[in-house]
């Protein structure tokens, strides 16, 4: 009896052993791939890219009139920007399904953003088949509500932006005005750097919790100057009054994890007085290694006058001269054609090295890995 039992509980301990070995192979086949960690995800990704898929990667064009998704197949680019025009000529139904088009050809899935600032700068909002209402200026949720008010409109913001497929909000706006009549002061939230801190703070941290990538500009900040949408402007300031007024919202907004940060085109002397900010890899040193600045740097609209006639009219040195002085990604507004071909003969040239395309697209690559744009499951 003694070794029938022993016999019975020897066999039934195989089976265990047996059993426990095919949940495991099991588990193991249920278990991704790729469960690395995002740096190494990225890395991986990176070495599979030629280098016309990295030039690409570094473009976020304006969304076409027609064939977003044939021209999305054909380039791959990096992300798109859409501006009032593109939701004006679709509804809620129509932009989703664009959207979606374009991201079903993208082999890396695509930035897609908006100026959705609320106040002056709405993109989608700005129409009633949208929203109801368009989204206030930070300055007017502020007066209505507090800070309270601001987080909860930076959550609203980001649901509505991600029910259309959005996934990008170029913001929140750091800059910090002197008075009314300043071209920022309608954008922005106050002319106080305090109060202007906790602004970012809030909104970067919100929309980061919200899987919405956030763009603080415009570095190092536009002050009381003018619109450089219109001409190239002059900023005269000390570095004194930089790093006591302007620089501080940007360093609040690091500190939260701002994703990006947008570069602004003004002519900035306490940094650089031959070049634009977005053109100057001395503002761009400076962002990196006294800020510690590590996610991706991003150019205003290279369409811009402040830009265009800094580089005599010619987009696509425009281009070149932005990769050179150190963005990652490039908003490519006018002539992507033009300045995805000036960007690749520089990279033929060797004016543009490939480690410093590989160390922008990598941190790219990161951006949406870490934001869950890339899912983490992609080989």
């Amino acid at each position: 009896m003694k070794t029938m039992i022993c016999k019975i509980f020897r066999r039934t301990a195989a089976l265990m052993t047996i059993l426990m070995a095919i949940i495991l192979l099991s588990a193991a086949a249920a278990t991704p791939a790729f469960a690395d960690s995002p740096e190494e995800q990225a890395d991986r990704i990176l070495a599979g890219m030629s280098t016309d898929q990295k030039i690409a990667q570094m473009m976020v064009v304006a969304m076409p009139a027609s064939g977003a998704a044939k021209l999305q197949k054909e380039y791959q680019f990096g992300g798109y920007i859409l501006f009032g025009r593109d939701f004006y000529r679709t509804n809620k139904k129509g932009m989703k399904k664009l959207i979606a088009s374009i991201q079903k050809k993208s082999e890396i899935p695509a930035l897609m953003g908006v100026d959705e600032e609320g106040g002056t700068v709405v993109r989608a909002s700005l129409y009633s088949k949208y929203r109801k209402k368009k989204f206030r200026s930070p300055r007017q949720v502020y007066k209505s509500g507090g800070y309270e008010a601001i987080t909860k409109d930076t959550k609203n913001k980001d649901r509505f932006l991600k029910s259309l497929g959005l996934n990008c909000n170029f913001g929140p706006v750091a800059d910090v005005p002197y008075r009314k009549s300043n071209f920022m002061y309608d954008r922005s939230i106050s002319t106080s750097t305090v109060r202007t801190k906790k602004f970012v703070r809030l909104a970067v941290t919100q929309m980061g919790n919200d899987g919405v990538l956030s763009a603080l500009k415009h570095f190092p900040g536009y002050g009381g100057n003018g619109d450089t949408h219109s001409s190239i402007i002059r900023d005269k300031r000390s570095l004194k009054t930089f790093e006591r007024r302007d620089l501080k919202p940007f360093a609040e907004g690091i500190k939260a994890g701002a994703d990006m940060i947008m570069m602004s085109h003004v002519k900035v002397n306490a940094f650089d007085s031959k070049r634009p900010a977005s053109l100057s890899k001395k503002v761009h040193k400076y962002l990196r290694n006294e800020m510690g600045f590590e996610g991706v740097i991003i150019t205003d609209g290279l369409g811009m006058a402040g830009i265009t006639d800094f580089a005599g009219g010619d987009p696509g040195k425009a281009a070149v001269m932005a990769v050179k002085a150190g963005n990652d990604m490039l908003c490519v507004t006018t002539s992507r054609k033009a300045c995805f071909k000036a960007i690749k003969s520089a990279v033929k040239k060797g004016e543009i090295s490939k480690a410093q395309l590989d160390a922008s697209v990598r941190r790219i690559l990161l951006m949406k890995i870490k934001r869950g744009i890339i899912p983490h499951s992609m080989p």
